[in-house]
């Protein structure tokens, strides 16, 4: 289930930034935090606090992960070779939400998990309803044949709003899209700016 229903767009008001660069952001109208006290001078944030805020940010850009899921994806990312901020980025866009989000066959990240989740999507011919599926390099992501017509998808599809990264291979006449590879940090198209390193830093602490 989702962590975050009704008040997905209160995290963009409480980073004070768009997180996930849609015109409806609340941001836009309102640039204070939510609540009460959300227009009070901001104090200045401890290192602690840097790095907390900077894990909450690219957790909740994913919509949907828990905080013992996103943990168990920090874990794995120290178990391989390489840097640890460049290894969680890829496990992160090796999701299949993050694949369907990404292809633009879907217009949010919430709605890809739901999207998924009711059976909507194939993966190399089979059908996979599970949001959290780690795609490789190479695996085919279509939508059903069914579901081609949905309003959500066509919408989705003619977004303008962003672009389909170079590491995602879609095809909007076929309605599929190949995950060419795990992609860099530097090829994530994050509409704001992302620390993974502050992430990894708040983990080892």
């Amino acid at each position: 289930m989702s962590k975050r229903v009704s008040a997905k767009y209160k995290l963009d008001r409480r980073m004070g930034e768009n997180v996930w660069g849609r015109p409806k952001s609340p941001v836009n109208r309102r640039e204070y935090g939510p609540g009460e006290h959300g227009q009070r001078r901001k104090s200045k944030l401890s290192d602690f606090g840097i790095q907390l805020r900077a894990k909450q940010k690219l957790k909740g850009y994913y919509g949907n992960i828990s905080e013992k899921q996103f943990r168990r994806i920090y874990g794995e990312a120290v178990r391989q070779k390489g840097d640890t901020s460049e290894n969680l980025i890829g496990l992160l866009e090796s999701r299949l939400d993050a694949i369907i989000y990404r292809a633009k066959f879907v217009p949010t990240v919430f709605a890809a998990r739901q999207f998924i989740n009711h059976g909507h999507v194939l993966v190399n011919g089979k059908r996979v309803n599970i949001a959290s599926y780690r795609c490789r390099p190479g695996d085919l992501v279509e939508v059903r044949e069914k579901s081609r017509d949905m309003a959500l998808v066509l919408e989705a599809t003619q977004l303008a709003e962003r672009d389909v990264p170079d590491y995602v291979d879609a095809d909007h006449t076929k309605m599929n899209a190949t995950f060419v590879r795990r992609p860099a940090f530097a090829d994530v198209p994050y509409p704001v700016h992302m620390e993974p390193n502050l992430v990894v830093e708040f983990y080892s602490r």
